[in-house]
């Protein structure tokens, strides 16, 4: 019986509307310009080469890995990060506050979960597939955070200098 009402509503014809978006998808399509993956994997590799104090070589392939993870995966998981923070607690605040989707609550909101997405990333590619030393609880992972911030701040910054046009 739910079978057959699951396929009698897969056939009934609904408009589709794909004009929902939150700051996340914003910052997804800054995160993804050259300038800002350039400085990510500069940055992010001086801190690999020190932290780690491992050879350059290793540095490079750690760096470019866990960039390449966190940009594949993170391509589903920072929007789906920032659609979360929209369910709760944003609304949350929406309704308390009077505010709509694009305020500077869910902006910076917006801005650390992408940080801790990237961390998250990169950090189980660092720990399991270069076998670097890596527990999310540690001065180490403070580190990848602030190397983090300064990638997705350029990006998340370009934003505000020069907007996306619709």
């Amino acid at each position: 019986m739910h079978l057959r009402v699951f396929l009698l509503v897969l056939l009934i014809p609904v408009p589709a509307y794909a004009n929902m978006i939150w700051p996340a998808l914003y910052l997804e399509t800054r995160l993804f310009s050259w300038w800002a993956i350039t400085l990510g994997l500069v940055i992010e590799y001086l801190f690999v080469r020190k932290l780690y104090d491992v050879p350059i070589i290793k540095a490079v392939l750690a760096t470019i890995g866990a960039n390449l993870v966190s940009a594949v995966v993170g391509i589903v998981l920072i929007p789906l990060a920032g659609i979360v923070w929209e369910i709760f607690p944003g609304i949350l605040f929406y309704k308390v506050l009077g505010m709509g989707t694009f305020n500077p609550i869910t902006w910076t909101a917006t801005f650390i979960l992408a940080c801790l997405v990237n961390l998250a990333l990169e950090g189980l590619v660092y720990k399991k597939v270069f076998k670097l030393p890596f527990q999310f609880k540690s001065k180490l992972s403070i580190w990848f955070f602030l190397a983090n911030t300064v990638s997705v701040g350029v990006a998340f910054a370009s934003l505000f200098i020069v907007p996306v046009r619709m």
